[in-house]
C-alpha cells in the first residue's frame, strides 16, 4: 500500500498546483489511497462545497481541516454530508462532521484520523485522549491508520507521533506550511513527519503576501493577510505501507516547484 498526503492547500495557487500536478504524482506513484489537507483551500481559508468536491473529483479519497475549519461559514450547509471529509476529532463533540473515516480500498480498510493540537492554538480537548479513543475504536477493524496532526510547536507533533508509535501506519504535521526534514520510521513502525508543508504560493510567507505580514510585524497593527501571487509550489509526503503488518517502510518527501522541477 502507498498512502499519498498533500500538505495544507492554500488559496487559488494551491489549487492550481493540485489540479495540474495530482493526476501525475497518481500515475507516477500509484497511490493506493490520497488525502488532501484543505483547510487553507478558499482564499486561505475555509474550504467550499465546490473545491471540496474538486479534490475528489481530482483523486483524492479523504479532505482533512484544521483550525480554520469554519472560516468559511458555507461549510455549515455540507459538511454533515461530506463523508470523504475530516474535521479535528478534538473539537467539541456537539460540532457537525465527523473526526475520522474508514476508507474501503480494495480487500484493505484504512482509518483516516484529523486531530489538532493545543498549545498556541485555540482551547480544545486533549489530542492525545481524543487519539487513544478513536485509534482503539479503529483498531478493532483494521491497524491501517493515518493520522494528520495539526498542530503550531514541533514538539506538539514529535509527542503525537512516539504517543502513537506501534499503534497507527503513518503521522503527519500538518499547520505550520513548511515542509521539515525529519521524516523516519519511529522504531515500532510509524512513518512520521512533522510537517508536510504547504501546497501554493512559493513567493509569500505561509501562502500569504509578504508585504503585510512584514508590516504587521513592524508595526504590531491589524492587517487583513491575502493570499500571495508569484511562483507556486506543491508539498506532500508518501508512506510506503507494508500490506501484511501495516507498517510503514519508508517515508518520502515530496516537492515541486522552480526550485524542484517535476520529472516523470
Amino acid at each position: 500500500m502507498k498512502l499519498l498526503f498533500i500538505g495544507d492547500v492554500v488559496g487559488r495557487p494551491g489549487r492550481s498546483m493540485v489540479q495540474e500536478y495530482l493526476p501525475k504524482l497518481k500515475q507516477k506513484y500509484k497511490p493506493t489511497v490520497t488525502v488532501i489537507n484543505g483547510e487553507n483551500a478558499a482564499a486561505g481559508k475555509g474550504i467550499t462545497e465546490k473545491i471540496y468536491k474538486g479534490f475528489l473529483e481530482q483523486g483524492a479519497q479523504a479532505v482533512t481541516l484544521g483550525n480554520h475549519t469554519w472560516d468559511n461559514k458555507e461549510i455549515f450547509e455540507f459538511i454533515d454530508s461530506a463523508s470523504s471529509m475530516i474535521r479535528p476529532a478534538n473539537y467539541p463533540e456537539s460540532n457537525p462532521g465527523n473526526g475520522y473515516l474508514l476508507l474501503k480500498v480494495n480487500d484493505l480498510e484504512i482509518g483516516i484520523v484529523n486531530l489538532i493540537g493545543r498549545t498556541f492554538m485555540q482551547p480544545n480537548d486533549c489530542p492525545f485522549k481524543k487519539a487513544d479513543e478513536i485509534v482503539e475504536k479503529i483498531r478493532k477493524r483494521t491497524p491501517y491508520i493515518f493520522v494528520d496532526f495539526h498542530a503550531e510547536t514541533t514538539s506538539e507533533k514529535q509527542a503525537m507521533g512516539w504517543f502513537l508509535d506501534g499503534r497507527v501506519t503513518a503521522v503527519t504535521g500538518t499547520h505550520t506550511h513548511v515542509q521539515t526534514a525529519d521524516n523516519r520510521i519511529l522504531p515500532e513502525g510509524t512513518g512520521y513527519i512533522s510537517d508536510a508543508g504547504m501546497t501554493g504560493p512559493m513567493d509569500g510567507i505561509l501562502g500569504m503576501e509578504k508585504e503585510d505580514i512584514i508590516h504587521k510585524f513592524l508595526t504590531n497593527l491589524p492587517v487583513r493577510f491575502e493570499v500571495a501571487g508569484g511562483r507556486e509550489q506543491l508539498n506532500g509526503v508518501l508512506f510506503h505501507i507494508d500490506d501484511k503488518t501495516s507498517r510503514t517502510k519508508k517515508v518520502e518527501r515530496i516537492q515541486i516547484s522552480e526550485d524542484n522541477p517535476y520529472y516523470e
